[in-house]
């Protein structure tokens, strides 16, 4: 947002007025450009003037974007970051901000800014933040409340679990071979999540349960009376310029708090711009300081994957991807390879996600496959409707929806680069 206050004339308003307005009709600001057209001395007016009240740089409806070299960082570190990105064919977008202004972006061809990639769990974080803010307002008391004084059904062999518990992976729900990756293909997911039991005491282990995320869409309309992913569309992202992310729900209308939001890049880098400013937006505060600050300290670490070859941590919904006394990166992060990475302490926020050919709807529909759903693992039932598909009985893109990431937006070199990644994004604030 542009302040035009502190311009000396009327002629110099009028001057700037103009291209500010004709440069909100492109898709994102160049300060690059301006400094080339406007006066120094305008030029000055217009950026020093965000900071006038020693406020920060937000997004409005675009984004500010800059060169690196503006924020001291050099350009072929940017470079690095976005090829070591790219270098992984399945890379659909990167966007990198620096104090809320987009110094590196990219995507891949047949992609623009206005394509919308989909979330898998980075929507785990998403829905995470909720509680806070209803721990804020009073509708729930405290991260360590039990989930039984809101879900009933909890009130049995799983009556020690908190909501603590959940957020950071600890429930000791019980965590068969599959994962309960199998929750994703059935109808209702919440009633899959309510007959999930304990087979272990709460607190002991870490394990990346779905079904502990599913949970959340029960807790928080139970706390608050209203739908999670309406509660998720009012009180953060319409206030920080989100407002047309699909967010989505099973075939029984159930908000899928564990995955399933379709939105764009720069869409995802506000939501992490948000948490790099500790919950604050322009003048108000959306999610609580110390949620965030809890959210940001280190609860599970030395953590191995399958996929990522470097050890990472965890803490309310958020992943640990590099936390020593020079830096600490926290991100958000979705199957297939889906990214937001945060660093706080540099108001630094990279997005990365790969490639999306989202479908239409916001509700899952399985169409003929829902009875292919009942047999074998999760492998079978991808591959029965691929064969389906291929023999012409189904077109998955008509009679089935759900978000679907094909084979081109599957992750491996980025993966495998992941720890390169992290010296590359840490590397940008070092002198």
């Amino acid at each position: 947002m542009f302040y035009f206050y502190i311009f000396t004339t009327y002629s110099q308003s009028i001057v700037v007025a103009q291209l500010s307005l004709q440069l909100q009709k492109n898709n994102d600001i160049n300060m690059s450009i301006m400094r080339k057209i406007i006066p120094l001395t305008l030029f000055m007016s217009i950026t020093l003037s965000s900071f006038s009240t020693g406020s920060p740089i937000y997004p409005a409806q675009v984004w500010l974007n800059d060169a690196p070299v503006a924020f001291n960082i050099k350009h072929s570190k940017v470079d690095r970051l976005v090829d070591l990105a790219f270098s992984d064919p399945a890379t659909q977008a990167v966007v990198l901000s620096k104090d809320g202004v987009i110094i590196g972006e990219r995507y891949a061809e047949g992609f623009d800014s206005d394509s919308r990639a989909t979330s898998w769990s980075m929507a785990k974080s998403f829905y995470a933040a909720l509680i806070g803010i209803s721990i804020d307002r009073g509708e729930i008391d405290s991260l360590d409340d039990r989930v039984g004084k809101y879900l009933k059904y909890f009130n049995d062999d799983r009556s020690d679990i908190s909501i603590r518990h959940l957020l950071n992976m600890a429930s000791g729900l019980e965590m068969p071979d599959h994962e309960h990756e199998n929750m994703f293909f059935t109808q209702d997911h919440l009633a899959y999540a309510k007959s999930v039991m304990a087979d272990k005491p709460p607190g002991a282990l870490f394990e990346y349960n779905n079904v502990n995320s599913m949970l959340l869409a029960d807790l928080l309309y139970q706390a608050t009376g209203k739908p999670a992913d309406q509660l998720l569309q009012e009180r953060i992202f319409s206030p920080i310029g989100i407002d047309d992310a699909i967010l989505w729900r099973d075939a029984q209308g159930n908000p899928l708090t564990y995955c399933c939001v379709d939105a764009t890049p720069r869409q995802y880098a506000r939501f992490g711009l948000l948490f790099a400013r500790s919950g604050q937006w322009q003048d108000q505060q959306i999610i609580p300081r110390d949620f965030v600050d809890e959210t940001f300290r280190v609860v599970w670490d030395d953590l191995s994957s399958d996929t990522i070859q470097q050890d990472r941590g965890y803490s309310l919904h958020w992943w640990i991807s590099r936390y020593d006394k020079n830096n600490q990166i926290f991100n958000a992060s979705g199957k297939f390879g889906q990214y937001i990475f945060v660093d706080r302490a540099n108001d630094l926020v990279f997005v990365r996600v790969t490639k999306y050919h989202p479908g239409e709807g916001t509700q899952q529909d399985w169409g003929p496959l829902k009875y292919i759903n009942k047999l074998g693992d999760v492998d079978f039932r991808i591959k029965a409707a691929v064969f389906l598909e291929n023999i012409g009985l189904i077109d998955l893109g008509s009679s089935v929806r759900t978000p679907t990431t094909l084979d081109d937006g599957v992750s491996s070199e980025f993966f495998v680069n992941y720890s390169a990644v992290m010296d590359a994004l840490t590397d940008l604030t070092q002198p």
